[in-house]
């Protein structure tokens, strides 16, 4: 029975392959969709449950609170290990330090330096034990050696050519004196980690050769640098935990009892998933972007479902004589229904082949449009059984419904014929899907123009300073480095194609977050922080600041004036810049000095976050960049010659340079995605909308065929027979665009809410929407109408 089901359905598959193979083409492109939308959520749900202890680890915050609200960060105080280890014995602390950006060069072998942006982590024993590090050679209690350092397998093969060689060979660190010798080798970490270990070194040599560049002793000072992770007992109350932690800091900060600093454990299965806090890994996803993910998914696949019934449900008119002489031979409604399924399960099963080939071509370009950066496996455990789900779902979908329509045909009414498009299933209910299958399709169209929009307002907003045509060579600290950066820069004056040099810890807008406390005008803390840039006096002309009052400091190596930004003045009630110039300023337990300027406000950060009160100031100690303004004539060739000179002054570093307009269109990486993201399922949505238009119009032609001749040889025009095709679907398409546009508004208006600038949306967002969608329709519908109206009536009429 089975097999004469399937050779039936079959048979019926090539007499329509039209239609069929619009319901395959709708169907595989949708399935394809789908398969890509799991495997992304699959791999950004599989972060770090490569531990054992997954469910067991946590990690200890910190959140502060002032007059601005409440503030994240993972980082912890330097002290706080000690006394969490000392107040809580019960529990295994680990601690670990990260310093980005380093340099490593190994020993013994000329000319091999490496620039390693995710830097070096420093930590002890129980780090290693926590994370469970997989050694091939030596041990987690390698660490315990003050000059010990851990390294990855992949690391060890780029800097020995063999992992196996690796072990007692020295690497230096940002040419330190203090050299670190490979221990042991472990395992590369999986992509899909919080923890990208490379590097690992004892947290005791970080310690030891400090050099004072972090405040090991200061509670004030905090850093997402330094970190700290417990692993807890199954069945632990963190509740509790957290109520305990509430009060450790003013239990210790013996500075500051009246310390508004908390602190709580965070489990880390929630840290890949939480955009409070960044984490050691490439990216952060919130559970958010997943959904609306998933949410897309759904929409495309049940698009083509919706297609598939409008098409058979409309296709059955042509097999109710079938279905009649089956009824008078004795074929029961559950045998026709059966009949019905094979046929849609055939569809669907090569659907589905068609899906898994079109997502393994797909998957190499999945990068440019979804966070996920790493490669995605297409056949997988779970992958496999989400395929099986999907094909089985889609079957149900697709066939339930044109089975029981064909199976409820009367054999008297299938045999004479009386069955027509208006009898069969619903006809409202074919509208409704219509109406469905367009406001899903409207809702991504509105989706797309608002996050285009908004990444084209940040390309162009003003941002209150000049970005174009910088170059940011970063420096390097060490006593040895800062004794040569004056006679580095002095060798960049004298090019002619250099305009303005400044040396500053940061451009004005970086990812870099550097605040403290203050006092200003009366010399009582006030209760927010300020955001500091160190920079030297021609900071304000290389980057193009604005000044509104005053001037910029002098030169100086160290702090002896301060410039404020206009945020600054007005959280501290002054109304008028001039107001401030001479006011005294303090920073932290410095002496006071007079503020001398005030900026026009610019955007530190990206365009997701507020602008914050700022103080700039010089202090040569912490110069880690240099802005070189250049002429923009060829700004790659002027990259290329500055390098020539970097190697000239400091030829035992990596010449580390990118221009600061791509690092700020870097803030908006994920954006950009998305927009891409929008951009390609808004696409797929118009094109299988348009599918199932063509299909249905195509059936419609073929159903009014005479009703066309008749009207033609009654002089109707061509344009009143495109009417009569399209006056349906232009109403359905405008009920769809009144159902559409309030959920697009919701979704946006949400999405928009991460952003401090952002663009409103008007009225044109969604007439661009509804003309779109028209024109599609319009274009679909015409082309077949159009046939049918130029057509020979007398060809039509001639069996009559």
């Amino acid at each position: 029975m089975i097999k004469t089901y399937f050779k039936t359905a079959f048979r019926n598959l090539l007499r329509h392959r039209k239609h069929a193979t619009i319901n395959i083409l709708g169907l595989g492109v949708a399935m394809a969709a789908c398969i890509i939308v799991f495997l992304v959520i699959q791999y950004e749900t599989s972060y770090d449950r490569h531990l054992q202890g997954y469910d067991s680890i946590y990690q200890v915050v910190t959140k502060d609170k002032d007059s601005d609200g409440e503030h994240f960060t993972g980082g912890v105080p330097f002290p706080v290990i000690k006394f969490l280890r000392q107040d809580y014995p019960q529990y295994q602390f680990a601690e670990l330090m990260q310093n980005f950006g380093v340099q490593v060069t190994v020993i013994g072998a000329e000319n091999k330096k490496f620039r390693e942006e995710s830097g070096i982590f420093y930590g002890d024993t129980e780090l290693l034990q926590l994370f469970e590090l997989k050694f091939l050679t030596g041990s987690a209690t390698v660490l315990k050696d003050v000059n010990s350092t851990v390294i990855s397998k992949s690391l060890a093969e780029k800097y020995f050519g063999n992992w196996k060689d690796a072990v007692g060979k020295t690497l230096s660190i940002d040419n330190s004196v203090f050299p670190l010798q490979v221990a042991a080798v472990f395992e590369d970490e999986p992509a899909n980690s919080d923890f990208p270990f490379q590097m690992v070194s004892s947290y005791e040599h970080f310690k030891s050769h400090n050099d004072n560049n972090w405040p090991l002793e200061d509670w004030g000072s905090n850093t997402s640098n330094h970190q700290v992770y417990v692993k807890l007992p199954k069945g632990t109350n963190t509740s509790a935990v957290d109520q305990q932690l509430a009060i450790f800091e003013k239990k210790y900060n013996s500075d500051n009892k009246e310390s508004t600093r908390e602190h709580f454990v965070h489990a880390l299965k929630n840290i890949h998933f939480d955009e409070r806090f960044d984490t050691n890994g490439d990216h952060t996803t919130s559970k958010a972007s997943l959904y609306t993910l998933a949410f897309i998914g759904l929409l495309i696949i049940l698009m083509a479902c919706i297609n598939f019934v409008n098409l058979s449900t409309a296709m059955a008119v042509t097999r109710s004589k079938e279905v009649g002489i089956r009824k008078v031979m004795g074929s029961s409604k559950l045998q026709l229904s059966m009949q019905v399924l094979m046929e849609t399960t055939a569809v669907v099963l090569i659907a589905a082949i068609l899906a898994i080939i079109l997502a393994w071509i797909a998957l190499p370009f999945v990068k440019n449009i979804m966070v996920v950066q790493h490669k995605l496996s297409l056949i997988n455990s779970g992958s496999v059984l989400f395929i099986l789900s999907i094909t089985l779902i889609t079957i149900i979908l697709s066939g339930i419904y044109p089975a029981f329509i064909l199976g409820s045909f009367k054999p008297v009414d299938a045999i004479k014929n009386k069955i027509n498009t208006s009898n069969v299933g619903s006809v409202s209910l074919r509208r409704v899907l219509v109406v469905l299958q367009f406001a899903f399709s409207q809702i991504l169209i509105i989706a797309t123009i608002i996050a285009v929009s908004q990444m084209n307002f940040i390309r162009k907003s003003d941002l209150g300073f000049n970005k174009d045509a910088t170059l940011v060579v970063y420096l390097n600290t060490d006593s040895v480095s800062r004794s040569r950066h004056d006679a580095f820069k002095d060798a960049l004056k004298a090019r002619s194609d250099v305009k303005e040099i400044s040396f500053a810890f940061d451009p004005p807008s970086s990812d870099n977050s550097w605040d403290g406390n203050f006092a200003f005008d009366k010399m009582e803390d006030r209760d927010f922080n300020v955001q500091l840039k160190q920079a030297d006096y021609k900071y304000a002309d290389t980057y193009g600041l604005q000044l509104l009052a005053g001037r910029f400091y002098y030169q100086s190596d160290t702090t002896r004036e301060y410039v404020l930004n206009e945020t600054m003045l007005k959280k501290c009630g002054v109304n008028n810049p001039q107001e401030a110039i001479g006011k005294m300023f303090r920073l932290g337990g410095r002496r006071p000095m007079p503020v001398v300027g005030v900026v026009k406000d610019f955007k530190q950060a990206s365009l997701r976050d507020q602008i914050q009160p700022i103080a700039i100031f010089s202090n040569k100690r912490f110069y880690q960049s240099a802005g070189i303004k250049l002429s923009s004539t060829n700004l790659a060739k002027s990259k290329d010659e500055i390098k020539i000179i970097w190697d000239k002054f400091f030829p035992e570093y990596v010449y580390n340079a990118s221009f600061l307009d791509e690092n700020i269109n870097r803030f908006y990486e994920t954006e950009q995605r998305l927009s891409s993201m929008y951009k390609v399922y808004a696409l797929l949505a118009i094109f299988i909308s348009c599918l199932g238009l063509y299909g249905l119009v195509s059936f419609m032609v073929v159903r009014k065929t005479k009703e066309v001749g008749i009207r033609k040889v009654l002089g109707a025009s061509v344009q009143s027979i495109l009417y009569l095709f399209s006056k349906e679907f232009t109403i359905l398409i405008v009920i769809a665009f009144v159902l559409a546009a309030p959920a697009a508004w919701y979704l946006m208006s949400n999405w928009l809410k991460d952003y401090a600038y952002k663009i409103n949306i008007g009225v044109g967002v969604f007439l661009i929407s509804i003309v779109c969608s028209l024109l599609v329709a319009w274009i679909t519908v015409g082309y077949k109408a159009l046939n049918a109206a130029k057509a020979n009536p007398v060809k039509s009429l001639r069996t009559e």
